[in-house]
């Protein structure tokens, strides 16, 4: 395959992940008005395959030597369209649930809250970093974080809109408190790792 045919079919599945995220967001919202199980699977599949495309635009790029530093770029970019889309919708739908909801929407808020903040920081140390010619790709906790987020995602939204029995709401607290922890860990050492050239920035103004 020509490399610039499979770096056009790698770019297309990173930014295929949008039109999917805004699908599930759409049949979250309908299920919630008028709940179907039917419209919750096909929720959640939309979800899942959103999920998958970060997966596989990586494996691609990497089998077929196309890493590029556009790729390196839109990836990342494509992950806060997720998370952008995807928890504030789980956090409307735990909200609309009324009272019975109320501390795992507020459990929600703060997760959603905090997955914001973390990525506006984490593109502030980047764009930093780069204006020194730092590597700015992800690093181990910004990949494992970003593994880890997707199947989360899922499986909180399953439990949100059908509650089955071997989803029980401690275990979804377990794995929100999981969440939080890789969100702080992440600030944590992405501040670590970008200090020489924050410090720099600072020295050269």
């Amino acid at each position: 395959m020509k490399r610039q045919k499979a770096i056009i079919i790698v770019n297309a599945i990173t930014f295929g992940r949008v039109p999917f995220v805004f699908l599930f967001m759409v049949l979250a919202l309908l299920e919630f008005r008028q709940p179907s199980l039917k419209m919750a699977i096909i929720a959640t599949a939309s979800l899942a395959i959103a999920a998958l495309t970060d997966l596989f635009d990586g494996l691609l790029a990497r089998r077929w030597s196309v890493v590029t530093t556009f790729g390196a770029m839109a990836d990342p970019l494509m992950d806060k369209v997720f998370y952008l889309v995807v928890f504030p919708t789980i956090l409307y739908l735990l909200a609309a649930a009324g009272s019975t909801e109320a501390t795992h929407a507020l459990v929600m808020l703060i997760l959603t809250v905090l997955y914001i903040l973390r990525d506006q920081w984490v593109t502030f140390l980047r764009s930093v970093g780069s204006s020194f010619g730092a590597d700015v790709r992800a690093n181990w906790m910004g990949k494992l974080r970003t593994a880890y987020s997707f199947p989360f995602a899922c499986i909180v939204y399953i439990y949100v809109a059908c509650h089955p029995v071997w989803l029980p709401l401690w275990l979804i607290y377990s794995l929100e408190g999981f969440a939080i922890f890789l969100n702080f860990a992440s600030i944590i050492i992405y501040t670590r790792d970008y200090l020489p050239w924050l410090r720099r920035s600072l020295e050269s103004d």
